[in-house]
């Protein structure tokens, strides 16, 4: 298994980032753009609804590389008044389909921890590449 780990400070733009980062590391990865997009919600929820998004907050982003799976791991600062979850939005709310599109994407999603941080875990399964990559 091949680990690789960052924290970012959690400012909207380190979001942005943190999916860059993620892109790079797995640029020969068939699944590179859908773990992109399950980095990019979940960072952003840990922005938006956490003590990461505060002042001096951050998050945390784990990919976990195996010749069958890719497993990203996000982990939040905190104080989340809710455990995350899916919400059912109306059509016309702006917000709330973030751990929807993760759930769609991911072959497994878990979601530990409590009040002082969450972290969100997404599967995917059947990993394959377009090149031999390295850690």
């Amino acid at each position: 298994m091949c680990t690789h780990r960052r924290t970012f400070p959690g400012r909207p733009a380190n979001v942005r980032d943190a999916r860059h980062w993620a892109l790079r590391l797995l640029a020969n990865d068939l699944r590179a753009d859908d773990a992109a997009l399950i980095v990019t919600e979940l960072a952003g929820n840990a922005t938006r609804h956490t003590a990461s998004g505060d002042q001096g907050g951050t998050f945390h982003v784990a990919l976990d590389l195996t010749a069958r799976a890719l497993t990203i791991s996000v982990t939040d600062s905190g104080t989340a008044k809710t455990t995350p979850h899916i919400d059912r939005p109306t059509t016309d709310d702006p917000h709330g389909r973030g751990l929807a599109i993760v759930t769609a994407l991911a072959d497994h999603l878990e979601v530990r921890g409590d009040e002082a941080g969450h972290t969100v875990i997404a599967r995917l399964l059947q990993r394959q590449t377009v090149a031999s990559t390295t850690c």
